[in-house]
C-alpha cells in the first residue's frame, strides 16, 4: 500500500494577491510539467479579508505572464473554517500568517499548516511580501516560489512512492 495521497493544497498569504495567488499558480504549472495535471486540487486564500473579490496584483499577474503562468482570473478570498477539513496541506507564505492560521485552526488541524519554504525546502525562511515594493521583488518572490514549488513537487512525487507503514506521520 502507498502513503494517503495529498490531493489538496492550499496557499495562504495576509491579502491573497501577491504571493499566495503566484504560489497556487506557479505550482499549478510545475504540476502540470511533471504530467500531473489535475490530480490536486488547488486554491489560495488570506488571513485578512481586506481585498476580498480582488484579482492578484498586478505585478504578480505581470512576473507570472512573464513565465507563462496566467493567474489573472484569481480571485481574493479569505480562508474559512472548511478550508482545515477540505486541505491536506495548508501552506503559510510567513510566519505571521501560519500564527494566524493556527489561531483559526481547529488543534486537530493543526498539523496540516506548515511555513511554505520550511516545507518544501527544509528552510525556516518567509516568502516575504512584495506589495510595497517594486517588481524586482516580485521577481524575486518568484524566484523563491518556483523553487520551492519544484522542491515540493519532488516530495509529493516521493512520498506517493513509499510503502504505507500503517503509521501516522505529520511529516510526510
Amino acid at each position: 500500500m502507498r502513503a494517503k495521497p495529498i490531493n489538496s493544497i492550499l496557499f495562504v498569504c495576509l491579502g491573497n494577491i501577491c504571493r499566495s495567488p503566484l504560489a497556487e499558480g506557479v505550482f499549478r504549472a510545475v504540476w502540470a510539467e511533471r504530467g500531473r495535471g489535475r490530480d490536486i486540487l488547488l486554491d489560495s486564500a488570506a488571513t485578512s479579508g481586506w481585498e476580498v473579490g480582488s484579482a492578484p496584483d498586478p505585478r504578480s499577474i505581470a512576473v507570472a505572464v512573464r513565465h507563462g503562468i496566467d493567474i489573472s482570473g484569481q480571485r481574493a478570498r479569505k480562508v474559512t473554517s472548511g478550508d482545515f477539513h477540505r486541505f491536506d496541506l495548508i501552506f503559510g507564505m510567513d510566519r505571521s500568517n501560519v500564527r494566524d492560521l493556527k489561531a483559526l485552526a481547529p488543534a486537530a488541524m493543526h498539523e496540516r499548516i506548515h511555513l511554505f519554504l520550511e516545507f518544501a525546502e527544509g528552510t525556516a525562511r518567509d516568502v516575504p511580501d512584495p506589495y510595497h515594493d517594486g517588481a524586482e521583488a516580485f521577481a524575486s518572490v518568484y524566484r523563491m516560489i518556483r523553487d520551492a514549488s519544484e522542491a515540493l513537487a519532488m516530495r509529493l512525487e516521493a512520498r506517493a512512492s513509499l510503502p504505507d507503514s500503517g503509521q501516522a506521520s505529520s511529516t510526510i
